[in-house]
């Protein structure tokens, strides 16, 4: 037994030598050459002087051999500004953008992360940036994984501080915005036709004075989040709720005016805090609120006009109005949110917080995913709660009670219609990958359903309306054919 015993461990140990031999043994031959999992990794289009994010790769060993790097380096140094580390190991400039020594032994693999901090390049548009990360073997074999990116020289502004009347208007450079814009009391910023901000995660709108997004059919005005690259290959950052903070409208702001204006990917879009419900707070006229983390517009008892406009896609409610007075015709409230199913109603109105003096809602279309995308939540009896839909396509249980004469020509949606209702109304709801077109489809029962009398000469895109206009933000076109 004892024999026995002696036996066993003797071969254990020899085992043990030997795959450690095979491990810590390393070739030369040219012809064992690393596995690299990509030969290309490609950051897309970033603004210059903005760090990216990571990209990895891997490398791998199947040769059969362990393999050593002679070297692993930037090709191009500094010139470029990517950042480099391989197997924990920074190509860093005090060694030239090189690492040696590199083991990958056989069976094994090491990984690579990237970063670019491109330098400004000069030019208007976005110019290519690359340089090759080259592993040199011990055998004198080379091999190469190109590092590549779009890059964008942008005009940066820090903290902006509006004290007067003042104009943003297009530049020759996009124009990124960090830290936030404040608008004093008593001044006015215009954003003129054809102007795209882009605010950093931390930054957003605050404005205290007055805000006027003046854009037109074909050169709207763009808020939205900065980051131009992409959290997958499938999937652009632009496309990801909560990028930038929103747009927040202060009890002092007033006479706040978006039109052609196209509000995405915030956390909440637009903010109006409690004010003269006498005074108009805000007019949302051709403009699109979409794909938020907190609320589209969150209004509390302030004056309110929405014509022509889409809100859609957010955590919370598309549009909130808690008291106040609320005037919208020809509007696209569509609750598709991808992210939670506990996603918020398209249209939510309350008298909880404030008296809702006057909410009237004509040829619009309310609808989403649930069987109940509209909430209307009364407070104490003595408080005014008044509201009236009228010519409107409305996802919600039909009204029976004595309240059904606040509905006048409405249709409810029938959950149980998948062919003319909730997703169908649109030309495209892509859940796989984020793009959402709510312009009305072919299918659509808001075709023909709005008011001619009350319905307004244009749409969300400028388009004229025909003699039986349809109910929502778009009116559907018929395609030509040839």
């Amino acid at each position: 037994m004892k024999k026995q015993t002696i036996y066993m461990c003797v071969m254990m140990l020899l085992g043990v030598l030997s795959s450690c031999t095979d491990d810590d043994s390393f070739t030369t031959a040219p012809s064992h050459v690393l596995t690299l999992s990509v030969d290309t990794v490609n950051i897309d289009t970033v603004f210059s002087n903005v760090p990216t994010a990571t990209r990895s790769f891997w490398v791998y060993n199947h040769s059969g051999d362990g393999l050593r790097c002679q070297s692993v380096r930037l090709a191009n140094g500094a010139a470029t500004g990517f950042r480099v580390n391989v197997d924990g190991q920074y190509l860093a400039p005090s060694s030239s953008y090189a690492a040696s020594g590199i083991e990958v032994r056989n069976k094994d693999s090491i990984r690579v992360f990237v970063e670019l901090t491109s330098p400004e390049n000069g030019k208007p548009d976005p110019q290519l940036c690359q340089d090759d990360l080259i592993f040199t073997l011990e055998s004198g074999v080379e091999q190469k994984v190109n590092l590549r990116a779009y890059t964008w020289d942008a005009l940066k502004l820090t903290n902006v501080h509006i004290t007067r009347d003042s104009l943003i208007s297009a530049q020759q450079k996009p124009i990124i915005i960090y830290g936030g814009v404040e608008v004093d009391s008593g001044a006015t910023l215009t954003i003129a036709p054809g102007t795209t901000l882009y605010f950093h995660n931390d930054a957003g709108m605050n404005i205290r004075g007055t805000l006027k997004t003046l854009g037109e059919e074909g050169r709207e005005v763009v808020l939205r989040g900065d980051r131009i690259d992409r959290m997958f290959d499938y999937l652009p950052y632009d496309r990801v709720p909560g990028q930038w903070q929103g747009v927040r409208l202060y009890a002092s702001s007033y006479n706040n005016h978006l039109a052609f204006t196209d509000i995405h990917s915030s956390y909440h879009g637009v903010v109006a805090d409690s004010s003269d419900v006498e005074l108009p707070k805000l007019t949302l006229d051709h403009s699109t609120i979409h794909n938020c983390q907190g609320y589209g517009l969150h209004a509390t008892h302030a004056k309110l006009t929405l014509l022509n406009s889409q809100i859609t896609n957010t955590l919370e409610s598309c549009l909130r109005i808690d008291g106040g007075n609320a005037t919208l015709n020809q509007c696209t409230l569509a609750q598709f949110y991808p992210f939670d199913a506990r996603r918020g109603a398209a249209l939510q109105f309350t008298s909880t917080q404030a008296p809702l003096v006057n909410l009237s809602v004509s040829n619009t279309l309310v609808t989403g995913y649930a069987d109940d995308v509209l909430m209307g939540e009364a407070g104490d009896t003595a408080v005014a709660f008044q509201y009236l839909f009228d010519h409107c396509i409305l996802r919600t249980p039909k009204v029976t009670t004595a309240d059904s004469v606040r509905f006048t020509q409405v249709v409810f949606e029938d959950v149980a219609d998948t062919t003319h209702c909730g997703d169908k109304h649109f030309a495209n709801i892509d859940t796989d990958n984020l793009i959402y077109n709510f312009e009305l489809s072919s299918l659509s029962s808001a075709i023909g359903k709005a008011n001619p009398q009350t319905a307004l000469p244009t749409d969300r895109k400028g388009r004229k309306r025909d003699d039986k206009p349809d109910v929502g933000a778009f009116e559907w076109i018929e395609p030509k054919t040839e």
